[in-house]
């Protein structure tokens, strides 16, 4: 099961919202109608993200697929290759029950024999029949990575004398680099050297290959698992484990989930400790979203928090230092929990995102891996259109609200890092990693000053 029951009472599914769970919902009871051939007053339904591809699945069904549930669908015709979607279970007026499964695409349905619980299962790989079977995690590694304190730290376009002397002028201690794979090792080596020339301890997130994640998953994951060992080895002191593993910017589409991204971290976790015990491993920080609505996972993401909680599940505190975690839409002080115009979601809010990162992992530490606050002022041009929501921030309440997030993450003992996000980055278009830097155009640094008081500077 990938996902957390929803239950509703005699509620009409509403045919032209944009909610996938309601348009899924529709296809379920014409499913049914279908099967049945007679309309369906449904008064009460309920449904779960599901994952039809686990070995608990096939053992209780004898197949892989959506339709596994279905006896009069032949073995030979099952749809093995339909694997993620809703499980929906419909109570009519007269009691009647029906258990119904909607792919996420909505393309496909069926109606189950019975009514039946979900079963549980962890995560799966991929065998050479290109069937899904259920796999076992390996036994964890032991490390000595430190997470105790907090500790400050800047991600960086460039590490130059004077970028160096403006970070340690704001209490900084830490250089974090994005390192996709295939940039390759001696870039790695070059950054991780570059850092500790300047005195810093240096995080580097890397980034597996998407494509090559979603033609060969374990072939890649070889790759991957020795490229972060010889990182390790080279002396890099943390390394965050992919980056937004929860949207398909960054994850092949219709296989993201928390349990199928811990098939990654805890690989990578065991090579990293391998090479280098002291080296801190930081999960891959999800993506703060609440896209996919009260369905949880949709093919093209999952909500932050069920990806999470489905990481969780699956054990991946096991296999990290640190939970990783971004925060980078707030408009509001950290201080505050209400008062986003926008509405009261809780990534728009310092508190509630931290406790989200936090709540699911049994006391593992945060790491910020990015915190930052978007201002357009001193920029020289309009903020981008679809960074709107961030207009009225000025440059004071950027530099205010980085420090007043630094004490909070210090204050609180749940956080061990905190990466503000970025230092020194220029570009403003359709990207503005310009509004957020610390640096600004004038080659002031507000934020400079206010993260130094907080900091003991």
């Amino acid at each position: 099961m990938l996902g957390l029951v929803s239950i509703s009472f005699a509620q009409e599914e509403d045919v032209s919202t944009s909610d996938p769970v309601q348009r899924a919902l529709k296809v379920a009871r014409d499913t049914v109608e279908e099967a049945e051939g007679k309309p369906l007053n449904v008064i009460k339904w309920a449904f779960y993200q599901d994952d039809w591809s686990t070995q608990a699945s096939w053992q209780q069904y004898g197949a892989f697929g959506i339709d596994n549930c279905a006896s009069d669908i032949l073995l030979f015709q099952k749809r093995s290759d339909v694997r993620f979607g809703w499980t929906f279970e419909l109570t009519d007026a007269s009691g009647d029950r029906y258990q119904v499964r909607v792919s996420f695409d909505l393309e496909d349905s069926v109606v189950c024999d019975e009514v039946a619980p979900a079963p549980q299962a962890p995560a799966v790989v991929t065998n050479e029949d290109g069937e899904t079977v259920e796999v076992d995690l390996p036994e964890a590694v032991a490390g000595t990575a430190n997470v105790d304190g907090f500790q400050l730290g800047g991600h960086v376009d460039g590490l130059t004398d004077d970028v160096a002397n403006v970070m340690r002028s704001a209490g900084m201690t830490w250089v974090k680099k994005q390192l996709p794979i295939d940039a390759g090792v001696a870039k790695g080596v070059e950054f991780i050297n570059t850092a500790h020339g300047h005195g810093f301890k240096i995080l580097l997130g890397v980034v597996a290959n998407k494509d090559a994640l979603a033609a060969d998953f374990d072939g890649h994951m070889g790759a991957f698992t020795n490229f972060v060992a010889e990182l390790a080895a080279a002396g890099a002191d943390a390394i965050e484990v992919h980056n937004e593993p929860n949207i398909d910017r960054e994850w092949p589409i219709g296989t993201i989930s928390g349990a199928n991204y811990v098939r990654m971290l805890a690989p990578a976790y065991n090579a990293i400790k391998a090479a280098n015990p002291n080296t801190l491993v930081i999960s891959g920080a999800p993506a703060p979203t609440g896209f996919a609505g009260a369905a949880g996972c949709i093919p093209e993401l999952c909500n932050d928090d069920v990806f999470m909680q489905q990481m969780a599940d699956a054990g991946a505190a096991n296999y990290m230092d640190c939970v990783g975690l971004h925060y980078n839409e707030g408009i509001v002080s950290p201080s505050t929990f209400s008062g986003d115009p926008r509405g009261e979601y809780p990534t728009y809010y310092f508190q509630s995102m931290l406790n989200r990162g936090y709540n699911p992992f049994g006391g593992k530490k945060v790491c910020f891996t990015e915190l930052g606050y978007l201002s357009g002022e001193g920029m020289g041009a309009p903020i981008p259109p679809a960074f709107a929501w961030a207009g009225n921030t000025t440059l004071g309440q950027h530099a205010a609200w980085l420090a007043e997030a630094a004490s909070a993450s210090a204050q609180s003992g749940k956080v061990a890092i905190m990466i503000v996000w970025n230092v020194n980055f220029s570009r403003w278009d359709s990207d503005p990693m310009g509004g957020y830097a610390m640096l600004r155009p004038d080659g002031s640094c507000p934020a400079c000053q206010t993260l130094a008081s907080v900091m003991g500077g």
